[in-house]
């Protein structure tokens, strides 16, 4: 094993490098540390853009290319708005891992030259910049994923021959498709960690609450995007990983189910383990930047090229809620593991009151029990005893982050590594609780008004707004839905009020572990941070649950007095 000199000088070389990599123009003199500004984001990080560069920033992704290819705005001029804001983003929350904004930008004048004498785009994309979280390979730059062992290599590996040359299928796809790809977002080491944290890097905070996480595993996507600086990022999610930052910073994100986008070529914890697969899926401000980003990607057919995709095209069909019929919902409250911190639970009320306002029905969701389906996905997660995980740490010697060591550490031995009859045995007792769940499902047509099934389900994504560091005690809420591979979408409802979201002195914990979760909350600290849910469909039901989130989006603005109901079609 290496010793600890050989690994702190390899993380910390690492880290100068990601931090001189921002042009010298862009970095700031002063940086104010978390209690002296709470909030980097909306005015804070305004302070040091241009009109242009905000204008450039703050647009949705439909509107950047929309721009873009009509030529109103130059995909170069695009581009360095962006590089710009990235690069201060990642000076106020720790949140890259690879910049390439001279190759990004180089990328947008080919682009403008093509555009000027095509007089055309050169696909739906046109000069999009996407960010990218550090498990997608890009020519040029390294995948660590967080790893100190995997700094100049590939995955781990020297003399492959695919040390920055190798790209992920997604990336070829999105290059086709106009898109251009400039930086690379943290991750903690091993994946597996509802918070950003790695021994490079070191911890990626929240932009909207600097007391508290980012979120994780796709925390760096989560807080650059909510920075604004970038408009669309790509992260992935085996237990919530996209979910948890974009509910963290205000954002939707989409957790498409498994073998709907491509996930081909990417680097990954356990890789090989089957049972709970890994997926991939966008981030960002805005419901129609994901459908953009979702339906480009289709109209490539990914399944020729990654044998885990379904034949599977864009719905427009699916994308528009009917006219002729009603939907209904249903609301998860407590699912018996982790009471509700009083700002979700205000957001769960909310999003519900607002639907029922409406005249929709939300009847009570009642399914088979999630620690039944929770029992099983830890099982998948540890097949391998972590060795998967613990032979990336010792390639350096680096230790894990407190955060994944319980699971990962060395000397956590839970159980051996699993047989192959375990894990059938495991194969089949999710073959069985998907099937149960799915007849629950099917049952709620007798409680619905409409005669059919609920359409969606509204669910807490986790116990709290966002984590505390250290403190994220429990995935329930968010990896029950990689239990059941069902799609997912997150929904931003509100802010932490400190003076309505006040500490309920009734509350009765159904066990020790629901005793500490709550304990951690403390208004002042969780004050103005963001409060998110989730949308739950069906397996392969991306559209509708797209369709869905923008419409109950819509309908909150328009409560809030921000904005317009309605939507495609109506509910």
């Amino acid at each position: 094993m290496a010793n600890t000199h050989y690994w702190q000088k390899l993380a910390k070389d690492k880290l100068e490098s990601i931090n001189k990599s921002v042009p010298k123009h862009w970095q700031l003199e002063s940086l104010p540390n978390n209690e002296e500004r709470r909030d980097v984001t909306g005015g804070h990080i305004r302070q040091y853009l241009s009109k242009d560069e905000i204008e450039i920033t703050e647009a949705v992704a439909p509107t950047i290319v929309q721009k873009t290819s009509a030529g109103q705005w130059t995909a170069e001029a695009v581009m360095r708005a962006f590089c710009h804001r990235a690069s201060l983003a990642h000076q106020l929350v720790n949140c890259l891992h690879e910049t390439f904004f001279d190759a990004a930008i180089e990328d947008a004048k080919q682009l403008d030259e093509y555009y000027t004498k095509q007089k055309k785009p050169i696909g739906p994309l046109h000069g999009l910049p996407v960010s990218l979280k550090d498990q997608f390979h890009v020519k040029g730059v390294e995948t660590t994923m967080g790893y100190v062992g995997w700094i100049g290599t590939f995955q781990g590996k020297k003399g492959t021959g695919k040390e920055r040359v190798f790209e992920s299928e997604l990336v070829k796809e999105l290059r086709d498709l106009g898109a251009i790809l400039y930086c690379k977002t943290s991750v903690p080491h091993t994946l597996m960690c509802g918070e950003t944290v790695n021994n490079i890097i070191g911890y990626t905070w929240n932009p909207k609450n600097r007391n508290l996480s980012s979120g994780g595993s796709s925390g760096g996507e989560g807080a650059l995007i909510s920075l604004g600086g970038s408009p669309v990022g790509f992260g992935t999610d085996i237990g919530g990983s996209i979910r948890i930052p974009a509910a963290f910073n205000g954002l939707y994100g989409l957790r498409p189910s498994g073998g709907r986008l491509p996930y081909e070529g990417m680097a990954n914890s356990m890789d090989g383990q089957n049972s709970i697969l890994s997926v991939v899926g966008p981030l960002a401000n805005s419901v129609s930047t994901l459908q953009l980003l979702v339906k480009s990607l289709l109209s490539r057919e990914p399944w020729l090229h990654d044998p885990l995709v379904h034949e599977l095209p864009w719905r427009e069909d699916k994308a528009t809620l009917p006219q002729d019929q009603k939907l209904s919902f249903a609301v998860l409250r407590h699912d018996g593991g982790a009471s509700l911190h009083p700002p979700v639970k205000r957001a769960i009320e909310t999003v519900v009151n607002a639907l029922k306002d409406q005249g929709y029905e939300v009847i009570k969701w009642e399914p088979p029990s999630h620690k039944r389906g929770l029992d099983i996905l830890m099982k998948a997660w540890t097949y391998d005893n972590g060795a998967d995980t613990r032979a990336a740490f010792e390639l350096s010697g680096e230790p894990p982050a407190p955060q994944v060591g319980q699971t990962y550490g060395e000397g956590h031995v839970p159980d051996p590594p699993k047989d192959a009859m375990h894990i059938a045995e495991n194969n089949v007792a999710k073959r069985d609780y998907q099937k149960e769940y799915l007849e629950y499902w099917n049952s709620t047509a007798e409680k619905t008004g409409t005669g059919r099934p609920v359409d969606a389900v509204i669910m807490p994504l986790a116990p709290f707004a966002a984590a505390r560091p250290k403190m994220y005690l429990y995935y329930g809420y968010s990896a029950i839905v990689n239990a059941l591979d069902y799609t997912a979408c997150t929904l931003p409802v509100t802010l932490v009020d400190k003076y309505i979201d006040t500490v309920d002195p009734s509350f009765k914990a159904v066990s020790d572990l629901d005793k500490k979760i709550m304990a951690t909350y403390d208004p002042e600290i969780y004050d103005g941070a963001h409060v998110g849910v989730q949308i739950v469909g069906r397996r392969l039901q991306e559209e509708k649950v797209l369709a869905v989130t923008e419409y109950v989006a819509n309908l909150l603005k328009y409560n809030s007095g921000k904005g317009e109901a309605g939507s495609k079609g109506r509910l």
